[in-house]
């Protein structure tokens, strides 16, 4: 980096676009940057991918992926298949999730590489801000950078609640639990979240005692009640255990009490693991359609903004700000958002809920199917059952899609796009559908 450091730092290389952050955000819009013409450094602190690929969702989909295939081989007799002393190694599980993630982290640098990202990791601070007529200034590792755009993609943390003993207490947080090797005899998850419920139907399969807590009346907020009383009644009858409506008061070792209905009780466990949600790590930054900040050469995108706290939707989001940085005109919407519960089966919806709609005084019907009409469904989830529930609106716009069973994630994204470009229910059902697929228990339930 060529620079002359004076009192008044003058800079003769000053990049188009400074962004702080290498997670799906930063880096899709350092390699559409880089692409576009923009001299543009990317700076992370950790590693490449950010929580995402390192400690999100690619490690958690690596292990729930290898728990399917166990309990698809311990099944294996529904589907006519003889597997004995079906076994798992979870040493090997963690080591193969290793080396995807190694695997994938190589591919986002050598993409940086060939789209002419200069790469820095180190923590990057914002020195000046910029008053459109100078650059801003980014300090890494004791050296100044200059650019005149920036694009904040920070990520977000682990909350951690202030319940009593619980700093006192060895707790996992997601980190630790993608980096055990033991199974453990028992696991009390705190909060019934996504990630919750995702270690939850893992350890359960892999045969550990697992207990949930969780403070709402029923676990997945923000999913559509019927599908996750759905999915917990199945996760129950596998042996998982419930306690919804309460609240750990304590932590003391193994022992956790809680509080329903004003009563306490204790809870015993051999490992806790804490799951009741992200934040952003900087707060307070707000952005327009454009995802720009108050400061019109700063943008922000991914977990900072508070929004959405998904990947793909910073990736869009990521794509929207460098699309404005290069002159477009493209806006963010978020109306049609996928959410995925990556368990067995799945969960996935888009779209509004129905207690969404009723919060908003909004009018709907409601059209639902067994995944039991679908004939490859049938085929493959062997006494599997699950649901299709598309909400429509008065007119015959699509609201909301909501699927229950596999693979539900691999198909939801036919009604994305129905519900992001306005196609109407009628329009979505004269469309041919491949058969036999299971996507095709959207057209059916239409």
């Amino acid at each position: 980096m060529d620079y002359f450091c004076k009192s008044n730092i003058k800079f003769m290389n000053i990049y188009d676009l400074a962004i702080i952050g290498a997670g799906p955000a930063g880096y899709t819009a350092a390699e559409l940057a880089g692409k576009n013409g923009l001299k543009t450094i990317l700076f992370e602190k950790n590693n490449l991918g950010g929580v995402c690929l390192n400690e999100g969702c690619i490690p958690t989909k690596t292990l729930l992926y290898s728990a399917k295939v166990f309990q698809t081989a311990r099944d294996a007799s529904k589907y006519a298949i003889s597997c004995e002393n079906v076994a798992f190694d979870l040493p090997k599980i963690i080591a193969r999730k290793n080396k995807i993630v190694r695997k994938l982290t190589a591919g986002i640098r050598v993409k940086m590489n060939e789209a002419g990202i200069e790469t820095v990791i180190g923590e990057a601070t914002v020195k000046t801000k910029g008053d459109g007529r100078t650059a801003m200034e980014i300090e890494c590792n004791g050296q100044v950078y200059a650019a005149n755009k920036l694009l904040l993609c920070t990520g977000s943390e682990t909350i951690v609640p202030p319940i009593t003993g619980l700093k006192d207490t060895a707790f996992w947080t997601s980190r630790e639990a993608l980096e055990n090797r033991e199974v453990p005899e028992s696991l009390l998850i705190i909060g019934g979240g996504v990630i919750g419920i995702e270690f939850a139907s893992f350890f359960n399969t892999l045969g550990t005692k697992v207990i949930v807590v969780e403070m709402q009346d029923e676990i997945l907020q923000g999913i559509e009640k019927e599908l996750s009383a759905l999915l917990r009644n199945e996760l129950a009858r596998r042996g998982i255990e419930f306690h919804l409506s309460a609240k750990v008061v304590s932590v003391s070792g193994g022992q956790i009490e809680i509080e329903k209905a004003g009563e306490k009780s204790v809870l015993e466990t051999s490992k806790i693991l804490l799951s009741v949600g992200r934040k952003p790590v900087s707060t307070g930054v707000k952005v327009n359609e454009y995802m720009q900040t108050t400061h019109p050469d700063i943008y922000a995108c991914g977990d900072i903004t508070g929004f959405s706290l998904l990947a793909h939707t910073a990736v869009r989001e990521a794509e929207i700000a460098v699309g404005h940085i290069l002159g477009k005109s493209a806006k963010m919407s978020y109306k049609a958002i996928p959410g995925v519960i990556y368990t067995n089966p799945e969960i996935a919806s888009v779209g509004k809920t129905e207690e969404a709609l009723q919060s908003e005084n909004i009018a709907y019907t409601v059209k639902r199917l067994p995944m039991a009409y679908s004939g490859r469904f049938v085929a493959e989830n062997e006494q599997g059952n699950g649901v299709c529930k598309i909400i429509e609106s008065e007119d015959g716009a699509i609201l909301g899609v909501h699927i229950f069973g596999n693979p539900a994630s691999e198909i939801i994204v036919i009604a994305g796009i129905a519900i992001e470009k306005g196609i109407k229910a009628e329009e979505l059902k004269a469309m041919i559908f491949p058969h036999p697929t299971v996507g095709e228990i959207i057209k059916e339930t239409l």
